[in-house]
């Protein structure tokens, strides 16, 4: 794509664990607080599983999944407050404030924010035939979208922890890709971005050539149906899409990125990863 587009005027950028703990975080911090001078309004979400079972093992705990989804005990909830609403957060706070940016650290707990329910037992693709219970999981049942639609009015940058809470202050685990497309629909923003370790969609998965700049709903399921794209990408592909439909502009899957380069993926969707769009 060549033709240079605006920047969005509401965006959302999801840092997966490696990235919100990687040696990219100060380009991406860089370029946020950039937008955000620029009159974007941004959110923040980031996740941190390796380094929660990282510290499970250190304290003796075996983190423990099925179907690629973490059981969270009490021990595993207390670990993940640590890493992922203390350490992380913290982390991510200072790598924006040294960029320039305003952030403001949150997690469920603060103001119900992010209000869940724990999720029931249920059958997992992937997992055994009988209805699995993940313990402490949650699933986001409310946005707190007048405190961040605030913050975001009052230049701040709000940096979401992936942990949710109910009324009772009862603490749950909730996927980061999931808080991210639950509050990038409520707050109906013009642009998600997904940063992980995979650079888009590949029509080849051992070609990191066969990157695909733009995707629609309709050529994803072809993709899918072909066996082209598989496994991980499958559901991050489908959530996706149900948050398009659900009212966000486009959602940009992209790998490490180099300072400028959120910049240019936003105001050229697919130039350095694949944009999703209706």
């Amino acid at each position: 794509m060549n033709e240079r587009e605006d920047l969005p005027a509401r965006a959302l950028v999801k840092l997966g664990g490696n990235a919100v703990a990687g040696p990219g975080l100060a380009a991406i911090a860089h370029d946020i607080a950039a937008l955000a001078k620029r009159g974007t309004e941004l959110v923040v979400v980031h996740g941190g599983g390796p380094q929660t079972s990282a510290l499970q093992e250190r304290l003796g705990q075996t983190p423990r999944q099925i179907a690629g989804r973490r059981v969270t005990d009490e021990a595993a909830l207390d670990v993940l407050k640590m890493v992922v609403g203390g350490k992380l957060n913290i982390d991510t706070c200072a790598a924006l404030v040294r960029a320039g940016a305003r952030p403001i650290g949150l997690s469920g707990a603060s103001s119900l924010v992010l209000e869940a329910t724990r999720r029931p037992p249920a059958i997992l693709r992937g997992g055994p035939p009988e209805p699995v219970d993940l313990g402490l999981v949650g699933d986001v049942v409310n946005v707190d979208v007048a405190l961040l639609a605030l913050l975001m009015r009052s230049g701040h940058v709000p940096v979401l922890a992936c942990i949710g809470a109910d009324a009772a202050g009862q603490c749950f685990n909730i996927n980061a890709d999931t808080v991210a497309n639950r509050v990038a629909e409520r707050l109906a923003v013009d642009a998600l971005v997904l940063v992980s370790d995979i650079a888009g969609v590949l029509r080849d998965v051992s070609d990191p050539t066969s990157r695909i700049a733009r995707l629609t709903e309709a050529e994803a399921h072809a993709a899918i149906d072909t066996g082209a794209v598989t496994k991980g990408m499958i559901p991050k592909l489908e959530e996706a899409f149900s948050a398009i439909r659900a009212g966000v502009g486009r959602v940009h899957i992209v790998g490490s990125l180099r300072e400028g380069e959120l910049a240019r993926e936003l105001a050229s969707p697919g130039s350095l990863g694949t944009a999703l769009v209706p």
